[in-house]
């Protein structure tokens, strides 16, 4: 007993709540001392979920559906004014009731179905995770060849099957641990350091511009090519804007996550729309700018920034001045991976895992296990070698979109915004939310309805086979379809079987729950606890 207690998670001092099954300090609403959000922040937040390494590499999709660069430039502004408005509605219930998707879920899932949707988000981060990870291990490689040049040619100690070459392993290994003190600061502080980042990864962007239009004296090749569609344009554009919603739509399934945070209402949403799409647009332009001239002056397509900077060393002889310039734009790349995996990944997975084992695991010791099995699962060789499993993470989207249909459906239009609170963290028959053993039926069918369509495709893409060009273009709709059906299926079942309780609303109390988990009290001790709650404290 006294192990279990040492190793339960810390309560705060004088702490309302306590922990148990259901609750701990990082899944109850976030109360006013941490709610420290401003719109500038919120926009620092959208710059660097924008401004990275997947928005500067989203024109290679683009074009290989055969959009020329104008067209692909098109789909991104479309693809990323839609991604602002899916985050500020599922950013929504975050920003009201100060919750974040773990918890959502169980209004949405049932109280047990919660974990559903909870460890599927766990799976897909651990391997992004790994994967971003071994990104910023490479972009650390780069930014240590640039100030040793014999760094960049080390040779390779380790066997061929390690699938990993020795300066990539320190560099990974070097990142992952800069990975680790970003894990220990709290979101709420998170403000400074992504505004860091944002100046840091601008630079770079904006360095490699300036240096790539220079050199060639234009846009380059790309900007003249036409338009080589197979499917036709109009299918091709379409394309282009659901793999954008298949990169940063499924983020925003956990938006409240992160708008939980926000000093006041209304905060993230001017960022949600207009820093989204306008940060992920620049990002994407300069991207598709630099590898064009980039082609130019190399003889080949580099997508991949970090690998155009090494080339950037090679192609000046590791010379003083390119140094110099590498040094400083492969520092942006790193500070944006540390980034991009905090937003995307650490934070999010590591309530998800609190969510599971709330009295043990929080936040910060969910985000400490994710950066172990991150590591773990040795992602160099997912990239080098397991092209199949990348396209099954790639395509989970497929999985994902639906669960956004149905809790925007749940909560904008069948439930108006009115969730009882205390309830979410009552894990018994007398919670609205338990529904059926725990479970909510109704989200069931819409959510298989919204999948089953895609699997076709999917499989194939998988696979390798064969099927009729309309599952192939539903697949490649994956993100649009799935939600949009979810959300139709789930408007109706729900109309159909409407979900009880539906209207009713109250407050998060904690001296409520504490009364209620404490058994050894008499009946009139409890009486008197939920009295002293409800008249003379206030909610936090």
């Amino acid at each position: 007993m006294g192990l279990a207690q040492w190793l339960q998670v810390p309560i705060d001092e004088n702490a309302a709540y306590r922990n148990d099954v259901w609750t701990n300090r990082d899944l109850i609403p976030i109360p006013p001392e941490r709610r420290t959000w401003d719109v500038l922040g919120y926009l620092g937040y959208w710059v660097v979920g924008g401004a990275c390494i997947s928005a500067w590499t989203t024109g290679s999709t683009m074009l290989s559906y055969g959009l020329n660069a104008q067209e692909a430039i098109g789909a991104v502004v479309v693809g990323s004014v839609v991604t602002g408005l899916l985050a500020v509605s599922c950013g929504w219930m975050g920003e009201r009731h100060k919750i974040g998707f773990t918890v959502s879920s169980r209004f949405v899932w049932g109280m047990r179905g919660s974990y559903f949707p909870v460890l599927l988000r766990i799976f897909t981060a651990c391997c992004w995770t790994g994967i971003q990870g071994y990104w910023g291990g490479q972009a650390t490689r780069v930014l240590i060849g640039a100030i040793i040049p014999g760094f960049a040619h080390m040779k390779n100690t380790l066997p061929e099957s390690a699938g990993i070459a020795t300066n990539d392993l320190i560099g990974t290994l070097i990142w992952y641990i800069l990975f680790a003190v970003t894990i220990s600061i709290p979101p709420e502080r998170m403000q400074r350091p992504f505004f860091v980042t944002f100046v840091l990864f601008t630079g770079t962007a904006f360095g490699m511009l300036i240096w790539a239009v220079s050199t060639t004296g234009g846009a380059g090749p790309l900007f003249h090519t036409a338009s080589t569609a197979p499917q036709g344009r109009g299918w091709a554009f379409m394309f282009g804007v659901t793999s954008l919603l298949g990169s940063w739509g499924a983020g925003t399934l956990g938006q409240s996550d992160w708008t939980r945070y926000a000093k006041r209402s209304l905060a993230p949403t001017v960022s949600q729309v207009l820093a989204a799409p306008v940060t992920i647009t620049v990002t994407a332009l300069i991207g598709i700018i630099v590898t064009s001239c980039g082609q130019d002056i190399f003889g080949t397509l580099i997508w991949n920034p970090i690998t155009m900077l090494a080339a950037i060393q090679e192609h000046y002889d590791s010379s003083p001045r390119a140094r110099a310039g590498v040094f400083f734009a492969s520092i942006g790349l790193v500070a944006s991976q540390l980034a991009i995996n905090t937003v995307l990944n650490s934070v999010s997975t590591g309530m998800d895992m609190a969510g599971l084992a709330p009295q043990y695991i929080n936040m910060r010791r969910g985000g400490y296990v994710l950066c172990v099995i991150g590591l773990a699962i040795n992602p160099w060789r997912l990239v080098a070698t397991a092209n199949k499993f990348l396209t099954v993470l790639s395509g989970f989207g497929v999985f994902l979109a639906p669960m956004t249909g149905i809790l925007l459906a749940e909560y904008l239009v069948v439930r108006r915004q009115k969730l009882r609170m205390s309830h979410l963290y009552r894990g018994d028959a007398g919670s609205i939310y338990w529904y059926w053993h725990g479970f909510n039926w109704r989200v069931l069918g819409p959510w298989v309805l919204g999948v089953w369509p895609l699997m076709p495709g999917f499989v194939a893409g998988v696979s390798g086979g064969d099927v009729a060009v309309g599952w192939t273009r539903l697949f490649n709709l994956a993100f649009v379809v799935g939600l949009a059906i979810s959300f139709a299926c789930t408007l109706v079942v729900d109309w159909v079987f409407p979900p009880p309780h539906l209207g009713e609303e109250d407050e998060y109390d904690p001296f409520m729950a504490d009364a209620q988990l404490d058994v050894k009290g008499s009946k009139e001790e409890l009486d008197e606890k939920k009295d002293f709650a409800v008249d003379d404290v206030v909610p936090v």
